[in-house]
C-alpha cells in the first residue's frame, strides 16, 4: 500500500523528563485522539511512582493504553508489545480516533516503527547446553564457532560477550537461519501505518538534567521510598525489582548508604538513561525535533501540529492548525 494511503499515527518520543505524556495529551485533544504507551516499565501494575506513570489528572480524559495491565513479576517480551500495540492502534483507528505512540523505550517503539518480525526463542535445554559450552571451552573458542557460521555477526562480538554469542549461536541452533538472515528478514514485511514523528530534547542539557533532579524530588515527596520498599518485600519480583528508581534505593534499605547519596545515585542513573535514550532516537532520520528549553508548551504544541500538517498535506486538528 502506498505510504500516503497507511492510517496516520503520532509518535511523541524522547528522554525521562523531557515533557512526552503533557504534549501527548495536548495532541490528543485537538487531533481526537487516544494515547498508546511505550515504555517498558508502566506496564506493570502498582508501579506508579518510580515510572512516573500518568496520573489520572495528567491524562486529563485522554484514554491511555498499556498502562498499568501486567501484574509485577510476570514475563513480557518485545514481541508481546508489538502484537499488543498494533491491536491498541487497530482499536483506535476503528473508532475514528488518532494513535498517538508515546515513550522512552527504544526497543519497544523499533520493533513498532519497523513492523519487526519475532522468531521463536530457541528451548531451554539448547540454551543451557550452549552456556555449559562456553563456560567449559570459553568465549573465544565460542566465538570462532560463530565466526565459522555467521562471520557478519561474530564480526560484531566481543569474546566475553557470552549473551550475544550464546543468542546467535540459538538462533541458528533453533531455526537453521543465522541471526544476521533473521536481522534481514525482521525488516522484509511492510509496515502498514504512516508514522509522523515528534522527539522532545533539550538544546541546553543542564536543563533536562534540572528536570531530572527535581522530578526525583517529586517522586520522593509523592511516596516513592513507599513504593520501593513494598516491592523488595515481593516475591517473584526481581527483574522490577532492577527498574530505575528501585535499584539504586536497595543499598539505603540494607543500611550501607545514606539516603541523600541513594538518592544522588538515582538521579545519576536517570541522567545517563536519558543520555542514552537521547542516542538511541537520534537514530531515527524521520524525527522533528522540538526544543523544550526554548518553546513554551503552547508553542510546542503549535509547531508540532504545524509538522504533522506538512507532513500529511492535510490539518487534522479540531478548528484548524493555528
Amino acid at each position: 500500500m502506498p505510504t500516503s494511503l497507511k492510517p496516520l499515527v503520532i509518535g511523541v518520543v524522547g528522554p525521562t523528563a523531557s515533557g512526552k505524556t503533557s504534549l501527548a495529551v495536548a495532541l490528543a485533544k485537538q487531533l481526537d485522539g487516544e494515547v498508546i504507551s511505550a515504555d517498558s516499565m508502566q506496564i506493570y501494575e502498582q508501579m506508579d511512582i518510580a515510572t512516573a506513570k500518568p496520573t489520572v489528572r495528567e491524562m486529563d480524559g485522554v484514554p491511555h493504553h498499556l498502562i498499568g495491565f501486567l501484574p509485577v513479576g510476570a514475563s513480557f517480551s518485545v514481541a508481546q508489545y508489538k502484537t499488543l500495540c498494533y491491536r491498541c492502534i487497530e482499536d483506535v483507528l476503528s473508532r475514528g480516533k488518532t494513535p498517538i505512540l508515546v515513550g522512552g523505550t527504544g526497543l519497544y517503539l523499533d520493533a513498532v516503527l519497523h513492523n519487526t518480525i519475532f522468531f521463536e526463542d530457541a528451548d531451554t535445554k539448547a540454551r543451557d547446553a550452549l552456556s555449559r559450552e562456553y563456560d567449559t571451552e570459553g568465549g573465544e573458542a565460542m566465538l570462532v564457532r560463530l565466526r565459522q557460521i555467521d562471520p557478519e555477526a561474530a564480526e560484531k562480538l566481543h569474546a566475553k560477550d557470552k549473551k550475544r554469542i550464546l543468542r546467535a549461536l540459538e538462533v541458528f541452533a533453533s531455526t537453521g537461519k543465522t541471526l544476521t538472515e533473521q536481522n534481514e528478514l525482521s525488516h522484509a514485511e511492510d509496515v502498514p501505518y504512516r508514522f509522523c514523528m515528534i522527539g522532545l530534547c533539550a538544546e541546553d542539557r543542564t536543563f533536562l538534567y534540572d528536570r531530572i533532579n527535581r522530578r526525583v524530588d517529586s517522586m520522593v515527596r509523592d511516596g516513592l521510598l513507599d513504593e520501593a520498599k513494598r516491592f523488595f518485600s515481593l516475591s517473584g519480583a526481581g527483574t522490577v525489582r532492577q527498574a530505575i528508581g528501585y535499584k539504586e534505593l536497595k543499598p539505603y534499605f540494607d543500611g550501607d548508604l545514606p539516603l541523600e547519596i541513594a538518592l544522588e545515585n538515582l538521579k545519576m542513573e536517570t541522567r545517563r538513561y536519558a543520555k542514552r535514550q537521547l542516542t538511541w532516537f537520534r537514530r531515527y532520520e524521520s524525527i522533528h525535533w522540538l526544543a523544550i528549553d526554548r518553546l513554551s508548551a503552547q508553542e510546542l504544541l503549535r509547531e508540532s501540529l504545524d509538522f504533522i500538517q506538512k507532513e500529511t498535506g492535510s490539518c487534522p486538528a479540531k478548528g484548524g492548525c493555528t
